[in-house]
């Protein structure tokens, strides 16, 4: 289950899709958000990126229309695509998060977040391009990466 497009002119559709969600949140059962604040922080985060908020912006000109070489993209390429992004960006949100309390090693950031060591350094690469985390200092000789908002000490 996960994110659908649904016009104004489908209510039947519409009905159906949060019935189901509905019913399968209900199954769940109660949720606690104290318990995930690093989660749901990075989840915020990643959903206000603009790389997200531009391919969910432009599903309807890829798939049905054409992009700039002429081309469409098939639902089902743009769909993987769109999840790819979206792993890609919450992930990249939950090391953002983990270093807003201060400078981490990288294994230190795979510990608190639950990603691989490997999954960390290759996004930590990517936040750094995107100047939103940087090396601040080293703990001996393992390097301490921050969050750009964060002032290194």
């Amino acid at each position: 289950m996960g994110l659908k497009w649904i016009s104004a002119a489908e209510g039947k559709e519409f009905a159906a899709y949060v019935k189901e969600f509905s019913d399968k949140t209900r199954s769940l059962g109660p949720f606690s958000p104290e318990q995930y604040t690093l989660e749901l922080a990075a989840c915020e985060r990643a959903l206000d990126s603009p790389r997200l908020r531009w391919l969910m912006g432009m599903e309807i000109q890829l798939t049905e229309k054409e992009n700039v070489f002429h081309e469409k993209i098939e639902k089902a390429r743009y769909t993987e695509l769109l999840q790819k992004a979206g792993v890609s960006e919450y992930e990249k949100a939950l090391i953002w998060e983990s270093l807003k309390d201060g400078p981490l090693s990288v294994r230190e950031i795979a510990l608190k977040t639950g990603l691989p060591v490997h999954c960390v350094s290759s996004r930590m690469g990517e936040l750094e391009r995107l100047h939103q985390a940087e090396l601040g200092q080293y703990q001996g000789h393992v390097p301490l990466f921050a969050n750009s908002a964060v002032t290194m000490t």
